[in-house]
């Protein structure tokens, strides 16, 4: 990989497009030196706000494309609508024709799964693709996949997902063999339906090389950080990450309406405020923003529609990140270590 880490930006993508996309840019540029954009959209919007921010400007390209994907639109609608022609489609592109090495967009997640899809296509033996989400945790951050891609999965899937999740854990955290688990209903084997119990089997019996499977794990078993990487189908992981931010959110509003309650309430809060703040910091969204699509021929980051622009900051830094730590050759290789074991006792029986 070049000394220079090239990212494409949707810069039209999300609730807010360039009034997020651009400062959340500028501000890893102050930290990641050594980036370059590729930003995408309609040149008569960025190129007046890219004014406001010489560093970024002189660090970017800007590819001017007529047409932009709402947050509203069917992924086949946008398809349709956006293939060859959209800031989406361009931004993913530039990372197959390798003008960049990974694309960020804030926009409508189906239609970017969509065309990454389309445009990347899945990896060799991987029949759907995932996103991972990075998961705070007692012991520091966690990965759980499948966030939402897809509705259901079959036990060579959730495998599947196990080894592309193990291999972000060791391009993002640097753990040489990350511990990985199943989400269950329960720790014991006979439980969970059949994919599951079926998944958890192959995987004790298979030991694929670069992760150590540690069974199954329950949903409390996610924030704990019990193992490194937590494997579930789209559903079941979209649900619990939506829980997951939903309880953030409440927690802090009791926070904040306890702290106003009492004289002695607020008092206790000037001389532990320092506390609040980590407290604060450690549950704020925007921290761990950005999903990654995993199992296709390139790095496509997925950062929350609404987010501001420090959200927007940390999945670009998460881009950098996964670029850097060349993820998709990780990738490729525990594919072909996992399948390399498979043909093997295959013949051995």
């Amino acid at each position: 990989m070049s000394e220079k880490i090239r990212i494409s930006l949707d810069a039209m993508g999300g609730d807010y497009g360039v009034e997020v996309v651009l400062p959340g840019a500028d501000q890893v540029l102050q930290r990641c030196p050594n980036i370059e954009f590729l930003l995408f959209g309609d040149n008569k919007v960025i190129e007046p706000m890219l004014e406001e921010y010489p560093r970024l400007k002189q660090a970017s390209v800007v590819h001017h494309t007529d047409v932009s994907i709402g947050m509203d639109e069917k992924p086949s609608q946008a398809l349709r609508k956006g293939r060859g022609k959209s800031s989406m489609w361009n931004a993913i592109a530039a990372v197959k024709n390798s003008e960049a090495d990974v694309a960020v967009s804030a926009g409508n997640t189906g239609a970017l799964m969509a065309m990454s899809k389309f445009c990347l296509r899945t990896m060799s033996g991987i029949e759907r693709p995932a996103i991972a989400a990075m998961w705070p945790t007692l012991r520091g951050e966690s990965i759980v996949l499948d966030v939402g891609a897809t509705i259901g999965a079959d036990a060579q899937q959730l495998i599947d997902f196990a080894i592309l999740g193990g291999a972000m854990c060791r391009s993002v955290h640097g753990v040489k063999q990350p511990t990985v688990g199943l989400l269950n209903i329960g720790v014991e084997e006979v439980k969970g339906v059949e994919e599951v119990r079926t998944a958890g089997k192959m995987l004790r019996e298979l030991s694929p090389p670069n992760l150590v499977y540690s069974g199954f794990v329950e949903g409390d078993d996610i924030g704990k950080g019990t193992v490194d990487v937590v494997v579930t189908e789209g559903f079941a992981g979209n649900i619990a990450l939506k829980t997951a931010e939903g309880t953030a959110k409440q927690f802090a509003g009791y926070l904040r309406a306890a702290m106003k309650r009492t004289l002695m309430a607020k008092i206790g809060y000037f001389f532990a405020r320092g506390a609040f703040e980590r407290l604060r910091a450690k549950m704020d969204p925007r921290k761990v923003n950005g999903g990654v699509f995993l199992g296709l021929n390139g790095i496509v980051i997925k950062s929350h529609g609404g987010t501001d622009a420090e959200g927007f900051g940390a999945a670009i830094e998460l881009a950098y990140d996964m670029a850097k730590n060349e993820l998709i050759k990780k990738i490729s290789e525990d594919l072909a270590n996992y399948h390399r074991g498979r043909f093997s006792e295959a013949e051995e029986n």
